[in-house]
């Protein structure tokens, strides 16, 4: 720029500077839309953002408006509108210069300045290895997405280049930027398509956090690069002249994998680099999706495929809009290679995700492609804001969304219903309909009835079998994995551990009240929630009742110049502690508590004839034990939480007990057991047998009425010729 008028007003001497003519040489103008002005419309951002940021510079050293202008690029390279291009440019001189929103909205109109907006608040967020404070980050993060995905995308593209200059920074702060890279933004590109994206961001994080990893890695697929370059060159030559025996002319091209990608498989299969094969993946490219399918009947009629490595994505895509055909085959030297089928507008998505999608908005609205591309997004958003307000049940959720693997089953109507990988039938309940989900009582996967905690697989038929009185239990939040059914389980079982709350810290209360003998006290007790930073009497009742607060830190606030009543001798503490009122609750009779949540000790089991004793839980009603069990809590501080219970059962009524049996393997071993078994009119549930040398041991779940039969069936398994020992497990 010679030319000194020109430096004021290049636009009207053609005297751009270089690295402004070197983006416009990045940028796809749209036909419909009149060149020059938007030509114009960019030099006044980029004048704009180089006089606002003039002086400033990065640690590198270089002018700070440089990154912008990258940015930009970056930018521009994907497609983006000039919206969004302009917007990288200006991206930081809210945070950084005295520029205003106000300015921008102005000058360049509400939509650049909201972008904008959005990247400066998003670049406001300090992500925490703290849950509790990483989960309001993310939300921020991911309420910004969901109103314009633009903002994601020019923080990826602002990312990118940051992490490209991350060693310029001090160690700390590069490994704090690099696990936040690595946790936050290469999953969500992921999630939104943009493979590349996420491999670059994958690679840039293994080269600051494992720098001689790294190395390694690189040096050692720059060396075998001629080596593998030949393996690719025989795989694709067959499958390029059968091609275009049909009159199809393909592009084919081995690719490597991200070095980040490349060590994981190294790290997962325990193997050393030159045992992982599948290093490239070679790429076939065609015009039309039927030229796919055919491209894959060539290939496995020249190779040997291996089924269970083969996936269609095209059939079925992906949530984030991927779509491929992918096949593992094995061809010379018993060498392993995956090929990846496709068409074109497919490997742009499948490159550049949603932004492969993007259309430019000026008096448009977005594609229904890229609505639906982030449908996991706003669901869970939905889910996360009317249901949740807890930061780790948030965390745990948004784990689950971002990370997951996905299957695809179907309705017994044909729908196809996508879940995450290891979902089950609970999880496909909920995602067919929450009512059907708090309702599931059972399923069948393939005509076949199953247990709820099955994991599916894709291609399975699932249908959900509903009772009106089923209702969820905790023991479904072990094995749930969508943020769906997850989450409406959380809410059904914490209004029902309120409800149970409220009525056991009533009794406790009451009941603890009159064994300190001033139970002319109870009106007081209860009146004093204010004093103990409760908004009503319910929530006092609450925290009485799952223990977060007790009727001795009340008495001792109450009544700080009182001494503690003394308590009762440990014999009236057991039989005078609750005033007993019976009441069946599962087989067991509590203490005047009705309706109440009872669950056994799975530490000891009990059944019918054992002694028990009763723990009350935090929020989980009461659990049974044995007298004897060692899981019983015995500190003082917890003794006013046991509670005498007792059995209340019929001679119908069974439960499950696991035994152990151990002896001397022989052939029959097996059938003599469960013949000895069914011959004392036990059921068995389930059998477990492991042989170790000459040694068998078999775990048996049988169901018994009471300790007297179990005892019968142990001394009968014990004759049994070879058995060493019988045991309660």
């Amino acid at each position: 720029m010679d030319n000194p008028l020109a430096r004021l007003a290049p636009q009207l001497f053609g005297e751009y500077p270089k690295s402004f003519i070197q983006l416009l040489d990045k940028i796809t103008f749209p036909s419909d839309q009149d060149k020059e002005s938007l030509k114009e419309t960019l030099w006044r951002a980029f004048e704009f953002g180089n006089r606002h940021h003039e002086g400033q510079k990065r640690r590198s050293g270089e002018p700070y408006f440089n990154h912008c202008i990258q940015v930009a690029t970056t930018l521009a390279s994907w497609n983006m509108d000039s919206v969004t291009i302009m917007a990288g440019l200006l991206h930081d001189t809210v945070e950084d210069t005295s520029a205003t929103i106000k300015e921008l909205n102005d000058e360049f109109g509400q939509d650049l300045a909201s972008l904008v907006d959005g990247v400066t608040k998003l670049s406001g967020i300090k992500f925490s290895t703290r849950k509790e404070e990483q989960a309001g980050n993310f939300m921020k993060m991911l309420l910004s997405v969901a109103k314009d995905l633009r903002v994601i995308i020019i923080k990826f593209a602002d990312r990118l280049h940051n992490m490209h200059t991350i060693k310029y920074l001090p160690k700390i702060k590069q490994h704090r930027i690099a696990i936040e890279t690595r946790d936050v933004y290469a999953p969500l590109a992921h999630r939104l398509g943009m493979a590349s994206v996420k491999a670059q961001l994958d690679d840039l994080v293994f080269q600051t956090l494992s720098p001689d990893a790294y190395k390694s890695i690189v040096a050692k697929v720059k060396s075998t690069k001629r080596q593998r370059e030949k393996i690719i060159r025989d795989y694709i030559a067959p499958v390029e002249k059968e091609l275009k025996s049909y009159n199809i002319i393909p592009t084919i091209f081995g690719r490597p994998k991200s070095y980040a990608s490349i060590n994981g498989k190294m790290e997962r299969r325990n193997k050393d680099f030159e045992d992982i094969y599948d290093v490239y993946a070679i790429r076939i490219i065609v015009e039309k999706v039927e030229q796919c399918y055919l491209a894959l009947g060539i290939v496995h009629s020249l190779y040997t495929p291996i089924q269970e490595r083969f996936k269609d994505f095209i059939a079925t895509p992906k949530s984030n809009g991927y779509q491929s055909v992918h096949t593992t085959v094995i061809g010379f030297g018993g060498k392993m290679v995956e090929i990846q089928i496709r068409t074109d507008d497919m490997d742009d998505t499948a490159e550049r995700g949603v932004a492969a999608h993007w259309v430019y908005k000026e008096g448009r609205k977005k594609t229904t492609e890229i609505d639906s591309n982030v449908k996991w997004l706003r669901e869970l958003l939905e889910v996360l804001q009317n249901e949740t307000a807890d930061p780790k049940e948030f965390m745990d959720l948004l784990k689950i969304d971002l990370f997951s693997g996905e299957i695809f089953v179907f309705t017994p109507a044909g729908d196809l219903v996508q879940l995450p990988l290891n979902a089950t039938p609970v999880d496909f309940a909920f995602q067919v309909h929450t009512q059907v989900g708090l309702h599931c009582m059972g399923a069948k996967v393939n005509h076949t009835i199953v247990s709820l905690n099955t994991k599916l697989k894709s291609g399975d038929i699932v249908e959900i079998i509903t009772g009106k009185s089923q209702v969820p239990s905790y023991g479904w939040q072990k094995f749930v994995v969508t943020s769906k059914a997850r989450n409406s389980i959380n809410k059904y079982l914490k209004n029902m551990r309120q409800e149970e709350s409220v009525k056991l810290g009533k009794e406790i209360l009451e009941k603890t009240l009159r064994r300190l003998k001033i139970s002319d006290a109870n009106q007081e007790f209860i009146d004093s929630y204010k004093k103990f930073g409760f908004a009503d009497i319910e929530s006092l009742m609450v925290a009485l009742g799952n223990g977060s607060l007790t009727v001795r830190d009340m008495f001792s606030k109450l009544r700080p110049q009182e001494d503690e009543p003394m308590l009762a001798s440990e014999d009236e503490n057991s039989n005078r502690f609750f005033d007993f009122a019976r009441s069946k609750t599962n087989g067991i009779v509590l203490d005047g508590i009705t309706n109440l949540m009872v669950n056994f000790g799975k530490c000891c089991n009990p059944i019918p004839g054992d002694n028990l004793l009763g723990f009350v839980t935090r929020g989980r009603g009461v659990t049974v034990h044995q007298s004897s069990c060692r899981s019983l809590p015995v500190m003082t501080h917890e003794a006013d939480r046991l509670i005498p219970v007792n059995w209340n059962v019929s001679r119908k009524d069974t439960f499950n007990v696991r035994l152990k049996i151990v002896g001397m393997d022989y052939k029959g071993l097996l059938k003599n057991l469960s013949e000895c078994i069914a011959g004392q009119n036990v059921n068995i549930s389930s059998v477990d047998t492991k042989v170790s040398g000459a040694i068998a041991t078999a775990y048996f779940i049988v169901q018994v009425s009471s300790n007297r039969q179990l005892n019968r069936l142990v001394n009968k398994l014990n004759k049994i010729k070879n058995v060493d020992s019988v045991e309660r497990a």
